[in-house]
């Protein structure tokens, strides 16, 4: 395992409040850890993860980090059939956390192919690797970002790239890695610079054919995007202004189609979603600023290529998005609720098979559960309650 970590970072503990009606800081400070547990009964299941084997388990999991400045955690929920959770394990990154809301989109992904799932380390400035088993995790390795606070992730074959939102007069950046033996290594040449110094990225993923990584900058209102050479380095940056402003979490459909969130500064009932096609790494505005009526839509999740949804921070809803063909995308007929739930939905997730919808719930420490039907529309299947205030990241299986 690699060691780089430092030992003079030490992150006090403070007080954490939500600022305003944004996405940048979404909860308080966890002062006691809590077992957690099902609202709904139609979505529990009791017992270890041996007695359920023969009672409905789906055979997947949902993923979330602690954040806890002290030490940072993966927590891990096994799936029933239905949808429901029940907790599978706590597994130290061996960093830091930040104690903070990320303001960011994939600080927890998985990575199906090598069967790896990588977090960020926000408060110790490092990236942790997991080699996933059916029933826990393994701890393979441990680097450093490439830069101050890292805050999201995102995988293509054997390549990993991060992006790091900075602090304390150091520069926001992304840096890349591939890993090799289920170790990450550096990749010569691949940090590069975000738009501006104070950029306030909010997400970083690669397109589906790995070969565009496009980074979402909050205070620039930016889509800022790099080319990646055969050597798996990213290019200088290429700036394209947002359609709306605070462009935040964006998700690719299978057909290339970027979607991307818009929460307008959190200005009541403003927030928006628009798509863009790539071109030569460039994002084509195909159809803009569709409205959300809702306040601070910051996260995004598409279901196969046919819906995208946006968690309304501030509106504690779902908005759903049909996508067409074209890349044009239009909104539900639902008034902008597609499903109304916690009070501050953050970062969310579909499972592998589009069946259901996780949403990470940063003001009820809670995880809500959403079956999708097939015309899109989500019906509630119940809610996980208990996770440490300072929870932010979700992935599933």
């Amino acid at each position: 395992m690699n060691s780089f970590r430092s030992n003079s970072l030490k992150p006090a503990s403070r007080l954490i409040t939500t600022l305003g009606w944004t996405c940048l800081a979404l909860s308080a400070c966890a002062t006691d850890e809590v077992e957690p547990t099902l609202e709904a009964t139609e979505a529990s299941a009791e017992g270890t993860p041996d007695d359920a084997a023969v009672s409905g388990w789906y055979g997947s999991s949902v993923y979330v980090i602690d954040n806890v400045p002290s030490r940072n955690a993966v927590r891990r929920f096994r799936r029933r059939a239905d949808g429901g959770l029940i907790s599978a394990g706590t597994f130290p990154t061996g960093g830091l956390g930040s104690g903070d809301g990320l303001g960011s989109q994939g600080a927890v992904i998985l990575d199906d192919k090598a069967r790896m799932l990588y977090v960020v380390n926000a408060g110790s400035d490092e990236i942790s690797a997991f080699e996933v088993h059916p029933f826990h995790l393994v701890l393979r390795d441990i680097v450093r970002s490439g830069g101050a606070r890292p805050i999201s992730l995102t995988v293509h074959d054997d390549l990993l790239y991060v992006v790091n939102a900075g602090r304390d007069g150091i520069a926001g950046n992304i840096a890349g890695f591939r890993l090799v033996n289920r170790e990450l290594v550096p990749i010569a040449s691949s940090i590069r610079p975000l738009s501006a110094a104070a950029a306030g990225p909010a997400q970083v993923q690669f397109d589906p054919a790995g070969t565009t990584l496009v980074v979402t900058e909050k205070a620039t209102n930016n889509l800022t995007t790099y080319r990646i050479n055969g050597q798996g380095a990213a290019g200088a940056p290429i700036v394209t202004p947002s359609h709306g402003q605070t462009p935040f979490g964006f998700s690719f459909d299978h057909r290339g189609t970027l979607i991307v969130s818009e929460a307008f500064g959190g200005a009541p009932n403003a927030s928006a979603v628009s798509s863009y096609r790539l071109t030569a790494g460039v994002p084509v505005l195909v159809s803009g600023s569709v409205p959300t009526e809702q306040t601070a839509a910051c996260w995004i999740a598409i279901r196969g290529t046919r819906y995208a949804f946006a968690t309304n921070t501030a509106s504690g809803s779902v908005s759903g998005y049909a996508i067409d063909d074209d890349g044009t995308i239009e909104r539900f007929s639902d008034g902008g609720v597609t499903a109304q739930v916690g009070g501050a939905p953050t970062d969310l997730d579909f499972t592998h098979d589009g069946r259901v919808l996780y949403v990470l719930d940063s003001s009820g420490d809670a995880i809500d559960i959403l079956r999708a039907r097939a015309d899109g529309s989500l019906e509630t299947g119940g809610r996980l309650t208990g996770l440490p205030a300072t929870s932010v990241g979700i992935a599933a299986e």
